[in-house]
């Protein structure tokens, strides 16, 4: 039998064996082929003494065999039977370990207060190096937890020891690809998760960073967990990639599907408020035995470091003056000592340093101020008095140095103010507003003088009956906290249950957070919140109120929720979730309107409709609505009531138009309204 004929044969056996076979049988078989191939390529090498005719047919065989393996293995990946292998790649040559002398403490001149952290990060990145671990492996290169309270500079380190890893050439970047796990909380995100991490570990970043674990849905951080321990994920569905995006397929047979994601030898780094004990909860006892000791902790700063930290910001600013503005500042202790009072927990270091960048501005706004340029070296003497920053330009005397800034455009107060004292009655719900408003501005004085600022909840709970104003308080709300500087946005996003409850498992939470995402930097008022809980049975509305209350945690400071309902209902509602009435701590009950309110309401509504109501109508209306009202204020609507009333009069004049051509347009008579029932 000649070659051809044993390699057809061996070939039709292949394909058998292949169609009945498992995935590994066919890796295996693509493998015989390429070793055939070898053995054929070396058969039709030139050789010296074989005749020409041999070496044609020998070429002509190894061609067959290039084309039919080739063709055979893009079969097998069609069939999903073999995966995409890469081509192997040469593994550089590993970093000396002398690249990191010094590294450790260049990071400490910038990271003040934390030397026991930065040296374990680095040694924490330094690991692989020392044991070989290449950098194309395909396993994770270093993991490690970065663990401590909020602001003590943990992604602040980070960045500092990426960037002078990348300027050693011991990374190729200093980019950090980062994933914030709290936006994958349950099985509705589960594709989003796999398209963000598979977008991360295609980067050029060698170093992912992972927030807020304790937010995500245990699932996911159990997939995390096989990557960072195995190195590979393998992916329960067909994927394939769609302009760079990874897509579910389902079952269908797809070429260049994705099975599986590889860690890729990069970094993974997980960011935690909490220690090892915590993170074993949720990731399980063999994840954090990988991190192989790589746990680093930063330590609260003391007034010693935080006095450093703020020298080292004033010293900047120093240089920075002298250098753009040409005049030399000079300050004691007490500069320093209230530069430092500025570090908070939330947003630490960064206190401190828009701090600095708000005094270099007020010095920019000073010179600006003066056509004359000033003299170069004219000395800047900074102290501080009553907890302000002050500054004395030579011999002058000193002055508040932010009072030089430019006031923010905050919106006409004036007309909010207005458009509030137009609101009939709520006397004590419209002082509980202007009460918030000199809350917030209380706080931003304190705050734009070095003081500590008070975080001010203003989420509340507006109870009452339908038609007293719940809804046009709100809107004024929106337009007053924008005004007055407390919201970014000031927009007013309404919604119901049918807004936020999905209609099939896994549709609610994200609905809900698409909800929450526009209203950020504004006002989110739900309308008839005590719809949103029917009792243990409705998952659904329940896992709406789980998202929000998160949501509210997530954006506390960017976001003012307020619900509204009937009284009795919204106590029923708070029940619904351990964390809910926490939350609103402003709850404000809505009265019902007096006889007198709703006389004083159908006139402002008439005159909006361009209508005057005859003065002998104020009697009959006062007696009406106070007959109303002792009946049941809730079922008959107090203010929509008087709206009600009042287009039943406008219709009924329009009658008396017609029999009347010669009477005024604009005047509404007793007889136009119908009060008989």
């Amino acid at each position: 039998m000649s070659i051809e004929e044993q390699y057809d044969a061996w070939v039709r056996g292949l394909m058998g064996s292949t169609r009945a076979g498992s995935k590994r049988d066919a890796e295996e078989a693509a493998r015989s082929v390429e070793e055939m191939q070898r053995a054929l390529e070396q058969f039709s090498a030139p050789r010296k003494d074989p005749t020409e005719a041999v070496q044609r047919a020998a070429g002509a065989t190894a061609e067959n065999v290039r084309r039919m393996s080739s063709e055979l293995t893009r079969s097998l990946q069609r069939d999903g039977l073999l995966d995409h292998v890469p081509e192997p790649r040469e593994n550089p040559a590993p970093a000396k370990k002398g690249d990191f002398v010094g590294l450790a403490d260049k990071v400490r001149a910038r990271v003040l207060g934390q030397d026991a952290f930065v040296g374990a990060l680095v040694k924490a990145f330094r690991r692989p190096f020392v044991m070989g671990v290449p950098r194309d492996s395909s396993h994770v290169r270093g993991l490690m937890l970065l663990c401590g309270t909020e602001g003590t500079g943990r992604h602040y380190a980070l960045n500092c020891v990426a960037e002078e890893m990348a300027a050693r050439g011991l990374l190729s970047c200093a980019r950090i690809e980062t994933m914030d796990l709290s936006l994958y909380p349950g099985p509705a995100q589960e594709k989003l998760f796999l398209q963000d991490l598979y977008a991360a570990l295609q980067s050029k970043a060698e170093i992912l960073a992972f927030d807020h674990y304790e937010s995500c849905a245990s699932s996911y951080l159990n997939m995390l967990a096989t990557l960072a321990i195995d190195g590979t994920l393998a992916l329960s569905s067909r994927y394939v990639l769609q302009r760079g995006i990874l897509v579910d397929v389902g079952t269908a047979l797809a070429p260049g599907a994705v099975g599986e994601l590889e860690a890729g030898g990069k970094y993974f780094v997980f960011f935690s408020h909490k220690g090892p004990e915590a993170l074993a909860e949720r990731f399980g006892a063999r994840f954090v035995d990988a991190l192989s000791g790589d746990i680093c902790s930063t330590q609260p700063f003391t007034p010693e470091s935080l006095n450093a930290i703020a020298a080292r910001e004033l010293n900047s600013l120093a240089q920075k003056v002298r250098a753009q503005c040409g005049l030399v500042l000079a300050m004691d202790s007490t500069v320093r000592d209230l530069l430092a009072a500025q570090y908070g927990k939330a947003r630490g270091i960064e206190a401190i340093q828009e701090y600095a960048d708000n005094a270099y501005r007020a010095v920019v706004e000073y010179v600006l101020d003066h056509e004359e340029p000033l003299a170069a070296g004219t000395p800047v003497r900074l102290s501080v008095a009553d907890g302000r920053l002050m500054a004395a330009v030579g011999d002058g005397e000193p002055f508040d140095l932010f009072g030089l800034l430019p006031q923010q455009y905050r919106g006409d107060v004036a007309a909010v103010e207005a458009e509030l004292d137009a609101i009939v009655g709520l006397d004590e719900v419209k002082t509980f507003v202007r009460d918030i408003a000199r809350n917030v501005q209380a706080q931003q004085r304190r705050k734009a003088q070095g003081m500590t600022a008070a975080t001010v909840n203003m989420h509340m709970i507006f109870a009452g009956n339908p038609g007293t104003g719940k809804t046009t308080i709100a809107r004024i709300l929106a337009k007053y906290l924008k005004a007055i500087g407390a919201l970014r946005g000031g927009q007013l996003v309404e919604v119901t249950r049918a807004d936020l409850v999905g209609r099939y498992v896994g549709h609610t939470a994200p609905l809900t957070n698409q909800v929450i995402q526009s209203a950020l930097g504004g006002v989110l008022f739900i309308d008839e919140a005590y719809s949103l809980y029917r009792g243990q049975d409705d998952s659904f509305g329940l896992e709406a109120i789980d998202t929000l209350v998160k949501g509210i945690e997530d954006h506390r400071d960017d976001l003012v929720v307020i619900l509204a309902g009937y009284t009795r209902e919204m106590q029923q509602f708070l029940s619904a979730n351990s964390g809910l009435e926490s939350r609103f701590p402003n709850q404000i009950e809505f009265p019902d309107y007096s006889g007198e309110q709703l006389w004083r309401i159908a006139q402002s509504i008439a005159a909006g409709k361009g209508y005057v109501m005859d003065p002998s109508c104020e009697m009959p209306l006062k007696t009406y609505f106070d007959r109303k009202q002792a009946e049941d204020a809730a079922q008959n609507g107090n203010g929509r009531m008087a709206r009600n009333v009042l287009e039943r009069a406008i219709l009924n004049q329009s009658k008396r138009l017609v029999a009347d051509p010669s009477a005024s347009l604009e005047l509404l008579l007793p007889g136009d309204f119908d009060l008989d029932d």
